[in-house]
């Protein structure tokens, strides 16, 4: 069966060279503006333009034709020899199939990885080796291609990141940056899912129980966030959540890459969209924060002109504000934030800790499954609060996945800030009050239901200037 493989394979590559040596002889016989209108038309289609994808298509079929080459057998990941040929020549060679989901497996994949030679895509929750090879000078040639589309970046650079016409992220390292013959490249593809509490619920990400709660709190105008490690569902989670928000509220979402499509999600909604991050964040947080939007998403927030852009907002009465950070860690997620904003542009260390705890009223956090990593978990719900008469902070666990029973529980507590703003909701509240005491007392919590963080210690800094 091997052989069979190879020496179809073998017949598939003569038979690439010789459409090509038909391809280039139509090149010579072009004039310069010619050949530079098809330089145009060839980087438009690696890059995923349909329409110059169906022209080079129809244009190796024809010389298939003529050349008689239709009984040729292309390997068995591409879906015929036309498809191949093109990917071969053209295309994105043995990663073609996985960009363009041509198969069911490949549909449900998000990410992939070329490590050297060896290809690897996201299946399941695991990264599987696939039968592709993609040898050292077509990834050369790719890696040129998919740089055409950008040329800020060079080739002589060791890492890129840039995306497809269909929106597929590509990180790119290679040079010095790696190993001889191990250059990597990196793929995530957005995958339009049913977005709906019901359907996380269905696949086991959170409790459906919970679902009628997560709607009554999005209606209500809380500021959350949501944290996790990579690939733990915060994004999704983020995007579930928005897809309930009022379609004619306005919204500014601003992000460090153009990997949620919100026009696509909410097309109805007058959402827009902001790419930007680091100092081209830092240029545009004034106007940002004269704008008259009912929300603000912060996708992926990691350094502190992004944290500090979240404090200023809410600072100004903002809600129904979200935002998604990279954290495994809950309870020492507010002194990280404040330490970041501190450590780039000074200030109390104290006073950020209470703004951060003041900015948000919940923490979603989510994890995969230990046992199945294309299983995600809602791992806990945190409420921020703080008691200005004790001038005091503490994180209380309302909702934690409990792995023993595999099942969640539920503590019933609403803090005095969240009273406040649900006053403004009567309907709401009645409605979350009955929720939360409804699953608490169905599925109740055992062991330690809040924390009192020791990094905040307000007075130190007046026992501090008090001993001079």
């Amino acid at each position: 069966m091997d052989n069979l493989i190879q020496t179809k394979a073998i017949d598939f590559q003569k038979c690439c060279e010789q459409v090509k040596i038909c391809l280039d002889t139509h090149w010579k016989g072009m004039d310069d503006l010619a050949k530079m209108n098809m330089l145009e038309r060839e980087k438009a289609a690696i890059l995923g333009s349909e329409e110059e994808m169906r022209f080079y298509k129809q244009e190796i079929n024809e010389i298939l034709s003529q050349q008689q080459l239709q009984e040729v057998i292309p390997p068995f990941w591409y879906r015929n020899l036309t498809e191949g040929v093109f990917a071969e020549l053209y295309g994105l060679a043995g990663l073609a199939p996985w960009v363009y989901d041509e198969t069911e497996e490949y549909k449900r994949s998000s990410s992939a990885k070329l490590i050297g030679d060896r290809l690897y895509c996201l299946i399941d929750g695991k990264s599987v080796l696939q039968p592709q090879r993609i040898p050292s000078e077509r990834r050369q040639q790719l890696r040129r291609a998919l740089l055409m589309g950008n040329p800020r970046q060079r080739m002589e650079q060791g890492f890129h990141e840039l995306y497809l016409s269909n929106g597929i992220r590509a990180t790119i390292y290679a040079g010095e940056r790696t190993k001889p013959n191990q250059d990597i490249m990196v793929f995530r593809k957005y995958l339009l899912r049913d977005l709906s509490f019901e359907k996380l619920a269905e696949l086991g990400t959170i409790p459906a129980e919970g679902c009628r709660l997560f709607k009554t709190m999005v209606a209500a105008g809380f500021n959350v966030m949501f944290a996790g490690t990579v690939r733990s569902g915060k994004t999704t989670f983020l995007q579930t959540w928005q897809r309930y928000e009022e379609a004619d509220k306005e919204g500014l979402a601003i992000s460090t890459d153009p990997e949620t499509p919100w026009d696509k999600i909410m097309p109805e909604a007058p959402l827009m969209q902001l790419v930007a991050d680091g100092e081209e964040l830092e240029t545009l947080t004034k106007s940002l924060l004269r704008g008259d939007n009912d929300y603000v998403i912060l996708e992926e927030m990691r350094d502190a002109q992004s944290f500090r852009l979240a404090l200023e907002i809410s600072g100004i009465g903002a809600g129904r504000c979200k935002a998604t950070v990279h954290s495994g860690d809950i309870p020492n997620l507010p002194y990280k934030i404040a330490t970041k904003i501190k450590s780039r542009y000074g200030g109390d260390e104290q006073s950020l800790i209470l703004q951060v705890f003041c900015a948000f009223h919940y923490i979603f956090e989510l994890a995969q499954q230990e046992d199945n990593r294309a299983v995600k978990k809602l791992k806990s719900i945190s409420e921020l609060c703080y008691d200005i008469e004790t001038d005091r902070v503490s994180i209380h666990l309302i909702c934690i996945y409990d792995e023993r029973s595999r099942t969640w529980k539920w503590n019933n507590h609403i803090g005095a800030e969240k009273e406040k703003l649900l006053a403004l909701w009567p309907k709401e509240a009645e409605t979350m009050r009955e929720e939360l005491r409804a699953l608490s007392e169905k599925y109740p919590m055992v062991g330690k239901k809040v924390i009192y963080p020791r990094y905040y210690h307000p007075n130190m800094k007046k026992r501090e200037d008090a001993n001079g």
